[in-house]
């Protein structure tokens, strides 16, 4: 674990939303390693235990060392000896070799041993740093070893995560920055109305309290999600998501996480022959509506194609130009007089 040191504070660089900041020069955040933590009183009393056991083994080994210097020096005594009577002849090759092997194991031993020593002192260091009160590791105003945190990308910040001294795991998000003018719109369907949608079907994007802006579909999540609405209703949810087609300046008002509403067009025609919804009602298994001939209802089928939750398609049924009832009620049968009201 790292700790952010300062990271926004007085003594840091100070952020706030909306700030610009650029790649590999802004500084985010200061990180440093994270102070010791407190040890419990058997634990450290047995830290100590080995710290001192660790101490004995040092001076061990030191004495071991001394031994072996010792015997290194007299073997190099003893093939000195050796040499100078190997010139006259005097000895045998065998004990000329012997004396010269015995100073070659003494010192490969004594290299060994004062590495024992080396290894025995770092095990020493590593129990003694185990024993460190984080009372008194307290960093420095400016430590050199801290990580400068930049920014890994242009624009400004949107979203201030870490906004004070803490602990962090590795991958804890900081800071959110995004570009404001790349923005898209992630909108969640019902499954049954994303199945119907295709990529690059035209948007419309409105309810953001700025004029209506067009948009395209530029992905379809393949995998859905539950989602449960706020009358406790389960739901399948499909992620859809749409690019701007109008030019930033339309919706430069728009930012991260703003709530809009959403139209995309799922079919189209020129010519087609529309009804709204209110005018049709079941009549067996048919849909009908009443039609207005001389001032009286006439009860036609109809046979509708696409549709949504305002108009429908006639594809039979009815001609361009008839008049049909809206909301007819139950008090209106086949040849009713009816009237217009208000305006067509």
């Amino acid at each position: 674990m790292l700790r952010i040191s300062h990271p926004l504070g007085e003594q840091g660089p100070s952020l706030h939303v909306g700030d610009e900041v650029v790649a590999d020069r802004t500084v985010i955040a200061l990180m440093q390693p994270t102070l010791p933590g407190f040890i419990d009183v058997r634990s450290r009393d047995q830290l100590e235990a080995e710290v001192l056991a660790a101490d004995a083994a040092i001076k061990q080994q030191e004495a071991e060392v001394q031994r072996i210097e010792a015997t290194l020096d007299f073997a190099r005594t003893e093939f000195q000896r050796a040499q100078a009577l190997s010139r006259t002849q005097t000895i045998s090759a065998q004990a000329f070799d012997k004396a010269k092997f015995e100073v070659a194991t003494n010192e490969a031993a004594l290299a060994s041993a004062k590495a024992q020593v080396d290894m025995r002192r770092a095990v020493r260091t590593s129990l003694a740093a185990r024993l460190m009160d984080p009372a008194n590791a307290a960093p420095s105003a400016e430590p050199t070893c801290c990580v400068r945190v930049l920014a890994p990308a242009s624009g400004r910040v949107l979203k201030i995560i870490q906004d004070s001294e803490a602990t962090v795991l590795p991958g804890t998000p900081l800071v959110d920055i995004g570009n404001p003018l790349d923005l898209e719109v992630v909108a969640d369907l019902l499954s049954t109305d994303a199945v119907q949608i295709k990529v690059g079907a035209p948007v419309r994007i409105d309810g953001w309290g700025g004029q209506p802006v067009r948009g395209k579909v530029v992905r379809v999540d393949p995998a859905g999600f539950l989602k449960v609405s706020a009358l406790g209703i389960e739901e399948q949810r499909v992620r859809v998501t749409i690019d701007f087609v109008d030019p930033p300046e339309t919706w430069a008002s728009l930012g991260h996480d703003y709530r809009v509403v959403v139209h995309v067009t799922i079919w189209s025609a020129q010519d087609a022959l529309s009804v709204p919804v209110s005018t049709l009602f079941r009549k067996g298994n048919q849909w009908a509506v009443f039609a207005d001939e001389n001032g009286r209802a006439r009860a036609k089928p109809v046979q509708i194609g696409h549709r949504n939750n305002r108009s429908a398609e006639v594809a039979f049924g009815l001609t361009a130009g008839d008049r049909v009832v809206v909301h007819p009620s139950d008090r209106i049968a086949d040849g009713s007089r009816i009237a217009q009201r208000g305006v067509p």
